[in-house]
């Protein structure tokens, strides 16, 4: 599955999509930044709600499939910039963030 088909399947918006055809492989739910980067895995869908542009870089490094903001947490203009610049895919979800992560799991 792609992160533009998960986008459409679960009815997420796009807000960040330079590399729509990616491939997802798993899902990584957490807030804190540290604790991502070293437990997210390749390919994963990534469910947070911090929306600073750490989470740009962090994504970078844990090298994520996508960024799914949940809760309807948005993102600054300047912050969508740097995920297309750094081919950062990020979808918006207004669903509590566990039904955003069931939502991910059924699809995937």
């Amino acid at each position: 599955m792609t992160v533009k088909e998960l986008s459409e399947k679960c009815n997420f918006k796009t807000a960040a999509m330079p590399d729509g055809d990616r491939e997802i492989d798993g899902c990584y739910i957490g807030d804190l930044l540290s604790w991502v980067m070293g437990r997210a895995e390749e390919n994963n869908v990534w469910i947070t709600i911090m929306s600073n542009q750490n989470i740009i870089a962090v994504a970078s490094l844990a090298d994520v499939a996508c960024i799914v903001l949940s809760e309807g947490v948005t993102v600054e203009d300047s912050i969508l910039r740097l995920a297309e610049e750094k081919g950062v895919n990020i979808l918006l979800s207004d669903k509590r963030t566990y039904e955003t992560a069931v939502a991910v799991y059924e699809t995937i």
